[in-house]
């Protein structure tokens, strides 16, 4: 039955494929501590009571509490997915609770900090040097994830109309305004491109290696890691933390909480909120420093 959740997953829910391949693996996890500890042959025969073990032995393996969270919430939705199919009858995972995990603020890059990493000195006037900066500008100012940016083509970027349609999770269009600043530098990244591969069509990708190909998650991250490690001084340097950036930023400076809901393409508030508490920092700070009787 883990062949047909994951085909669900895959077929129609359309999760990624870095989610596909999560689950799978958490699932074989658990599908292997129970056949070597119970003599269970498949998830679909286990109790509350060896799946809390398979809970436990994570734990005594030292795994942090986001992680067993995690692969605890991949048998949760297996076993939802179990009882739609009437495979059981009772859910075994109802009674095993998350564990408690300290809450962390989303990071951020400090504006000073941002305006160091875009600045123009930095970049070569090269192809390279270009398509550095553009992925740089590109995840800040738009708050785009990793794998939209590199999923992006020419034709998704409208210059006319000034804005990008950006392809979600769950294949979800969004559309996402775009700057006077990043338009600009598009059409300077448009003829640097042209000049690099002499051709450029819509089916091209947007972001490409050095020899035109589409770009990758490691050659994104290690971009991203090089100009951070310039300026930043953030425990991680990620694409995500950019992303994280823009979120904070337009809310520190009075944006609306739902705008920036549909900008992130988030599906509901929860997950945009976590950004206001970097927010609420900033106003207790200049209430306690402003306020006569703070």
């Amino acid at each position: 039955m883990i062949d047909s959740f994951i085909n669900y997953l895959e077929f129609e829910k359309r999760s990624s494929a870095h989610t596909v391949l999560a689950y799978k693996k958490d699932l074989e996890q658990a599908a292997e501590f129970v056949s070597i500890s119970f003599e269970i042959s498949a998830l679909e025969f286990c109790t509350h009571t060896e799946l809390r073990a398979w809970i436990i032995d994570l734990v005594e393996q030292g795994l942090s509490a986001t992680t067993v969270n995690r692969k605890l919430a991949t048998l949760r939705s297996y076993y939802k997915f179990l009882m739609r199919s009437k495979v059981i009858s009772m859910d075994p995972t109802y009674k095993l609770k998350s564990l408690k995990t300290p809450k962390k603020l989303p990071e951020f890059v400090q504006e000073e900090s941002i305006s160091s990493v875009l600045s123009e000195e930095v970049y070569s006037d090269t192809f390279e040097g270009q398509r550095d900066k553009m992925i740089m500008e590109f995840l800040y100012l738009t708050g785009v994830r990793l794998s939209e940016l590199i999923g992006l083509k020419w034709k998704d970027i409208n210059l006319i109309e000034d804005q990008v349609k950006v392809l979600g999770k769950r294949q979800k269009e969004r559309i996402i305004p775009i700057t006077k600043s990043l338009k600009q530098n598009i059409l300077l990244y448009q003829k640097v491109f042209q000049e690099r591969f002499s051709k450029l069509d819509g089916n091209s990708y947007f972001i490409v290696s050095n020899k035109g190909e589409q770009s990758y998650p490691m050659m994104i991250y290690r971009i991203v890691r090089q100009y951070l490690d310039l300026f930043a001084q953030n425990t991680r340097r990620s694409p995500h933390l950019l992303r994280h950036t823009f979120a904070t930023h337009l809310l520190n400076k009075g944006a609306d909480l739902n705008a920036v809901k549909d900008l992130l393409g988030h599906a509901n508030l929860a997950a945009t909120q976590v950004y206001t508490h970097n927010t609420m920092e900033k106003l207790k700070a200049v209430f306690e420093q402003a306020h006569p009787k703070a």
